[in-house]
């Protein structure tokens, strides 16, 4: 998410170009919306933000205030319905809404919003907060902090409302939200990379509970909900989401995830020739690695940076090619003991077709490395994880896990390692997908699609 309140500058072409910063957090679908003296403008579409956005597209979207979201999905299905920002009209008001994160009282809200004659167009639950804030006739700080207190689970949000930027974040913080600035202009970004490309300065974290709102008298701030002790920053950021050059709570992803290589080479080393990283993810922890062991680092394997999610689906020929429309082995790795690194194992199957190419390619030796612990439980705050079922470490030993991704071994960071490469206490971090305990109480059922229509 990103959002500006500058008069007297491009607003939508700053969004844009904040959204190119932040496109890892969703392909999905993007948009922006603006507010020209009160008067919403909104344009989102399924894709990535240059799919969506032209100069042609651009140009046509002014004001005084933007919004931009770029989506993945974790509750509702990938469809335009569900593209961000939502509009909702109310009863009080007009709200152009995004969010990142999960609620985990999304089907209690929706049954209160029914009942109160609130129309839905979207099976997300991102419409639902977009619904209280537009529907309360209280004044607008009012209004969200009281959509706040009826939120539970994760929400950092941008909005645009009344002709002005609002930006709130859950009390216990599990997704990022940052406060920058262009001189006297406010922008908010769900990382600093994004300020980083617009050239807007990093003024501070927006905390757990906070709200900000920018508009014709400046900026405030206000504490709506009292912060939970410590915070629960998902960890999963730290280790994967994020990107390295960004910094959470003030700690730079990259150097935390070099840490984490160099805790696991601590924990569990290995004898090789090469190390090499399942790129780009695993690269920072694989230079981390082969720094604490003085092995080489290699690119090993080429990624095709062009594959990511679209909506040309390989013939079944290239199917059957499965992993090389991604990856690549070099010549080099022939003959070689290698140890590969990467951030997370999840259901296996792509680290098990990585395994065999490289072996195909002439390895000697597949040592794998993992820099987190086992990923075991569901995520009910925006990590649109597997079932639990589908996850291969949640009932399988690390032994049982070797054998199925046919390693030569594999070993995994521990808990301890991975908390203290963050610098962050463990009592400030959500783990729930490393340990299954979770902060807040967690539906029973976590269904992706339980909004959509029983025919879709």
């Amino acid at each position: 998410m990103f959002g500006v309140y500058a008069p007297e500058r491009d607003v939508a072409r700053l969004t844009y170009f904040g959204l190119f910063a932040l496109q890892h957090r969703g392909q999905e679908s993007a948009g922006i919306a603006v507010s020209e003296h009160r008067r919403l403008t909104a344009l989102r579409d399924l894709g990535l933000v240059s799919q969506v956005f032209d100069e042609q597209k651009l140009h046509g979207l002014r004001g005084q205030v933007a919004i931009g979201h770029t989506r993945y999905s974790t509750t509702g299905s990938s469809q335009w319905a569900n593209a961000q920002p939502l509009v909702q009209h109310g009863r009080a008001r007009t709200v152009a809404l995004g969010h990142n994160g999960n609620l985990v009282n999304a089907g209690e809200l929706r049954a209160e919003l029914d009942a109160e004659g609130v129309q839905l167009r979207s099976t997300s639950d991102s419409e639902l907060i977009a619904a209280l804030i537009a529907n309360d006739e209280a004044p607008l700080e009012e209004a969200v902090a009281a959509a706040m207190r009826r939120l539970e689970g994760a929400y950092s949000v941008v909005a645009i409302a009344e002709g002005r930027l609002v930006a709130f974040r859950d009390a216990h913080g599990f997704r990022p939200l940052v406060l920058g600035r262009i001189h006297d202009d406010a922008v908010v970004a769900s990382e600093t990379c994004a300020l980083d490309l617009v050239g807007a300065e990093t003024v501070r974290e927006i905390a757990p509970g906070e709200i900000v709102v920018a508009g014709e008298d400046g900026l405030q701030a206000a504490q709506a909900l009292q912060p939970t002790d410590g915070g629960a920053l998902c960890i999963f950021e730290f280790f994967y989401l994020a990107r390295p050059d960004s910094k959470l709570d003030g700690v730079e992803v990259h150097g935390a995830r070099v840490r984490m290589g160099e805790r696991l080479a601590a924990e569990a080393p290995a004898v090789a020739e090469l190390v090499l990283p399942i790129p780009d993810s695993g690269t920072p922890a694989a230079i981390g690695f082969s720094r604490a062991l003085g092995i080489p680092f290699s690119e090993g394997l080429i990624k095709n940076r062009y594959v990511g999610r679209t909506f040309i689906q390989p013939d079944q020929e290239l199917r059957r090619q499965g992993i090389r429309l991604k990856f690549n082995p070099l010549a080099e790795v022939a003959g070689q003991r290698i140890v590969v690194v990467d951030d997370s194992i999840v259901r296996g199957n792509t680290t098990r077709e990585i395994v065999q190419m490289l072996f195909d390619a002439g390895a000697a030796e597949v040592h794998v490395r993992i820099s987190s612990p086992p990923v075991i439980g569901q995520c009910f705050y925006g990590i649109d994880l597997a079932d639990p079922e589908e996850m291969i470490a949640s009932a399988r030993s690390v032994e049982e896990v070797r054998e199925f991704i046919r390693a030569t071994s594999l070993a995994y960071l521990s808990h301890d390692g991975l908390v203290s490469a963050t610098r962050r206490p463990a009592s400030s971090l959500c783990r729930g997908c490393l340990t299954r305990e979770y902060p807040t109480e967690v539906p029973a059922e976590p269904a992706k699609l339980r909004f959509e229509p029983a025919s879709a």
